[in-house]
């Protein structure tokens, strides 16, 4: 069976741009003008993921997304959110409300093909059976109920920032590449276009009220990766 994906896009070309493309690669495609006859569509048939535009009247995005966030119905469905918005205020605010990921536009249509194959294996993607706990210093990871404390006290993270956390502390021998943390988080490895991955790390370091310039848990090798160094 097919995937189904449903766009929405207020712009009728853009729309239609997406509706062919992703259809040329075999995908089941919906489209929508404005967030509100998607969100009423969800509740009688959920897709495989969502393409969802940030500015479009009636709701944006921002909205539509946290509402499909707080619905336990769809709040595993994957997210990709379609913005013409390059601040980084917006895109951190889309991460925190748990997108999966964004494309700012104008995007090529091969960068759009390869991040939605990505999130939908993502979406896919069978968690494994059995009780896994990480403990390094202040930090305590339930792998199984994706809970997170720190001190004691629960972490709010995103899907992506959990999992992120999640690799980096079980890997805290070494320093994890970007290249690897992308192909293992995200599910693709894409040359020169890290700026997802960096946003999320400033988002969970925000989190953990960490310091990129004197880390107590994440700490940026240069050119490298990333390191979990709490004790």
């Amino acid at each position: 069976m097919s995937q189904r994906i449903y766009v929405t896009e207020d712009d009728d070309n853009i729309r239609e741009l997406l509706r062919c493309t992703l259809e040329s690669y075999g995908y089941e495609v919906e489209t929508f003008e404005s967030a509100p006859p998607m969100l009423e569509r969800v509740q009688t048939q959920l897709p495989d993921l969502i393409l969802l535009d940030i500015m479009m009247p009636e709701m944006d995005g921002t909205e539509a997304l946290r509402r499909l966030k707080a619905s336990q119905k769809t709040r595993a469905v994957p997210v990709i959110m379609l913005t013409a918005k390059s601040s980084e205020v917006d895109k951190v605010r889309g991460l925190d409300l748990g997108a999966d990921d964004y494309i700012t536009k104008p995007f090529g249509l091969l960068e759009l093909a390869a991040r939605v194959r990505a999130a939908l294996r993502r979406g896919q993607e069978e968690k494994e059976p059995g009780d896994h706990v990480i403990r390094i210093g202040d930090i305590v990871l339930d792998i199984d109920n994706h809970e997170v404390t720190q001190d004691g006290q629960p972490l709010e993270l995103t899907l992506k920032e959990f999992e992120l956390l999640r690799l980096l502390t079980q890997n805290a021998s070494r320093v994890v590449p970007r290249e690897e943390l992308l192909n293992e988080i995200w599910g693709y490895d894409y040359v020169g276009e890290t700026r997802t991955l960096d946003m999320h790390i400033k988002t969970l370091r925000a989190k953990l009220s960490d310091d990129a310039e004197h880390p107590r848990y994440i700490k940026t090798v240069r050119s490298v990766g990333y390191k979990f160094i709490g004790r």
